[in-house]
């Protein structure tokens, strides 16, 4: 059968995936509609204080989402308690940028964590191996993994929820993205990395040093790997790259109009001197794996969830009443989260498979840095 592209549905303000992408790329999940409303009122708020920018939120929407639990996901939305710190003047890391994350990536200024990883594995094998499947990409049965019949639950926002309650973006968060642009072609900042960095979606300058140039869509450099996976086919998969798998993209340097960060410097209309920026884009990472900065330690999944076993950490807990039993080794890292009741998938999110890059250059220090 054809391969097929993701529906990546933006209401207007994306196009998907060209159709040059659809003979290598792997069929992506259903996404579930949009169409109800979050179980409770939206509350952020985003402040600087001294050097840092301070978000607090309750993780709720927004905007519509889809109705949680659904047949890929068994968890409803519930209100957190972040507390989130950025510094208000990032720089680069000194000696390269992190590879594996710990940590959310970063969050929307509705106060809804960035979160691109997954946790499921190929062939449900253990956390720590690095084939982590492609949440907007993996096929729906999800290859070998008996576990996920039906992809991952998420909604037309890219979203979905963690066992905790947790609403949080695997993609561009849809009806964000349209309540930001006021329906029109512009650049739209939708939050913030978790290095402080702003974030934006989908559009940039041509000339990133001028704000007067023409919009266009960003191209992540980020390509499906040609040679064959080369796997046993029991811890590592086989055959060829098809977009199932973090790991079967690399970095192609200019490929794209973003760096290894998935990001690039220039003007934007929130720092008109110039700053680093991230950009969220139709085409894989969709949000960035890695950081040009120091995450904050605010975005460890253990600081934001201290009681849960979110992506991210190794390991499982053990189910409490009413989850499914996890017994001897519990899924091989953390299946006692999930909620019972059958068709229920695995615990979610886990750190993307990417290896640090080399260090890199970056904008001078302070919140607007002149572009290069």
């Amino acid at each position: 059968m054809s391969p097929r592209l993701l529906p990546l549905l933006l209401l207007g303000l994306t196009a998907g995936l060209t159709a040059a992408d659809a003979p290598a790329t792997a069929k992506g999940p259903a996404l579930a509609k949009a169409d109800s409303e979050p179980p409770a009122q939206n509350k952020v708020t985003i402040t600087v204080k001294g050097d840092k920018r301070v978000i607090d939120s309750n993780g709720i929407p927004d905007h519509k989402v889809s109705k949680f639990p659904n047949r890929g996901n068994p968890n409803p939305i519930s209100e957190q308690k972040y507390h989130l710190e950025v510094t208000a003047n990032p720089k680069p890391a000194k000696g390269g940028a992190t590879g594996r994350m710990m940590s959310a990536w970063g969050v929307a200024l509705n106060g809804v964590v960035f979160d691109p990883g997954t946790a499921e594995v190929y062939n449900d094998g253990e956390r720590s191996n690095p084939w982590h499947y492609e949440a907007l990409r993996s096929n729906t049965t999800m290859g070998t993994t008996p576990r996920i019949p039906t992809g991952l639950g998420l909604d037309e926002n890219h979203g979905h929820v963690q066992p905790n309650g947790a609403y949080h973006y695997h993609g561009l968060p849809t009806l964000l993205v349209e309540r930001l642009s006021t329906g029109e072609k512009k650049m739209v900042h939708v939050g913030w990395a978790a290095d402080g960095y702003p974030a934006y979606a989908i559009y940039g300058y041509a000339q990133p040093e001028d704000p007067k140039s023409e919009l266009k869509k960003m191209k992540s450099s980020y390509r499906l790997k040609t040679a064959d996976r080369g796997g046993d086919g029991k811890e590592t998969p086989t055959g060829k790259p098809d977009g199932s798998y973090a790991l079967d993209f690399e970095y192609v340097a200019g490929s794209g109009d973003l760096d290894e960060f998935g990001g690039r410097t220039g003007v934007t209309p929130e720092f008109p001197k110039g700053t680093y920026y991230y950009v969220l884009t139709e085409d894989f990472p969709f949000i960035p794996r890695k950081f040009k900065g120091t995450p904050d330690p605010s975005f460890s999944k253990q600081k934001m969830d201290p009681h849960a076993n979110l992506g991210g950490q190794t390991g499982g807990q053990a189910g409490g009443a009413g989850q499914r039993k996890g017994g001897p080794g519990q899924g091989k890292g953390g299946a006692g989260m999930r909620k019972g009741g059958a068709g229920g998938p695995p615990p979610f999110d886990g750190p993307p498979p990417f290896d640090g890059p080399p260090p890199a250059d970056g904008p001078p220090k302070g919140e607007a840095p002149a572009a290069k």
